[in-house]
């Protein structure tokens, strides 16, 4: 009889921890011998249709409002019903919420194996939300961490070393490789010759630091007036970036895209691909960017120097450095070579290390080492 594996997800958004854990549950279901089921926190987003495409009509859910009321501990005991009605014998959570909620539960319930993930370093949690996710990270028998930089930050932090298990961010890269959609600069009025600068991100949180790339924008357009700068990415701050573009006088060259559907067709149209974020874990958009076969420049943060290689697949720049990064900027939408020199170079390094597959030997040898 197969085990059961439960993959704990906070929503079905466009976010990176969301879409990794979508997609390894699409591996799971595909290529293994466990049985694998989802629950949500809140079930709404478009990545839902992924989840149901496999036959998983019927996700639990269990909504949240504060960790700190007599509702959390209802939604606990409910799943904790739920994972022993079931049967579930490993528990996997992928990020704050999912950790603290999903470890308590799975422990209430008498899982066998409870495996926690770690994807973000320093800039996301307050203190108290670092010593509550400890108590997370206490509960679980194994902690999925992307990059070295957070095994780093969590030693630093007081969690044990031996539960740490290194599997980076897998990803399709054929998908990338065959999207083409010439269609989209028609769609955003971005003339065929017009250099394109991309950030994928979310606009929620400061730390992803967008005001970096506005600002190497004013010196960009300065020296190259049809340069365009795309932001895909919804949240709460697009109207604060979008009244600094507007301060900046550069607004007729960015376009804010919201939430992006189709990130390969959006890249297949841009020329260089950044991430300005102050603290990272391990960035998915950058492998993303990658397999695209684009240059990348990125902030030397978390794990972006495990798979950007300065002078090679792209440029590391300082933590909002923003002439740095308007200098290479310039630098590659005037060196067309160059760009595409290294954008081959990155596709190579995703190929080789940042596979679908790697991702996927490495999460079911760690299963079978929890459940033997």
């Amino acid at each position: 009889m197969k085990k059961r594996v439960l993959q704990f997800i906070g929503s079905f958004n466009q976010g990176g921890s969301e879409r990794q854990a979508v997609a390894l549950t699409r591996l799971l279901s595909e290529e293994s011998s466990y049985e694998t089921r989802v629950a949500v926190l809140s079930g709404e987003g478009v990545l839902r249709a992924e989840v149901e495409r496999l036959g998983m009509a019927d996700i639990p859910e269990f909504p949240l409002s504060s960790f700190f009321s007599a509702g959390f501990l209802r939604q606990v005991v409910r799943c904790s019903e739920y994972l022993r009605s079931n049967n579930i014998d490993l528990v996997h959570t992928h990020d704050f919420y999912t950790n603290v909620f999903g470890m308590t539960a799975a422990r209430l319930a008498g899982v066998k194996a409870k495996v926690a993930s770690k994807r973000e370093t320093l800039g996301m949690r307050t203190p108290n939300q670092v010593r509550v996710e400890k108590f997370a990270f206490a509960m679980a028998d194994a902690i999925v961490i992307n990059s070295e930089a957070v095994r780093d930050y969590l030693r630093k932090v007081g969690v044990a070393a031996k539960k740490l298990s290194l599997i980076y961010n897998g990803l399709d890269v054929d998908r990338f490789e065959r999207s083409q959609s010439a269609d989209l600069r028609v769609e955003h009025q971005i003339s065929d010759d017009a250099p394109v600068v991309t950030l994928v991100a979310n606009l929620r949180h400061h730390v992803k630091n967008v005001p970096m790339l506005l600002k190497a924008a004013k010196t960009v357009i300065e020296s190259s007036p049809n340069a365009v700068f795309v932001i895909a990415g919804e949240g709460e701050l697009q109207t604060e970036l979008e009244q600094l573009a507007s301060g900046l006088n550069i607004t007729s060259n960015v376009k804010f895209l919201g939430r992006c559907s189709d990130v390969p067709a959006l890249l297949s149209i841009s020329d260089i691909c950044v991430l300005t974020s102050t603290a990272e874990g391990f960035s998915n958009s950058i492998l993303e960017y990658m397999a695209a076969g684009k240059p990348v420049i990125a902030t030397d943060v978390g794990g972006a120097r495990e798979v950007v290689k300065h002078g090679v697949t792209g440029y590391l720049v300082a933590s909002d450095d923003h002439q740095k990064l308007a200098e290479h900027l310039l630098e590659l939408v005037n060196d067309n070579v160059r760009s595409a020199e290294f954008g081959e170079a990155g596709r190579k390094i995703v190929k080789e290390r940042f596979s679908e597959k790697a991702q996927l030997e490495s999460t079911l040898a760690l299963y079978d080492s929890l459940l033997k």
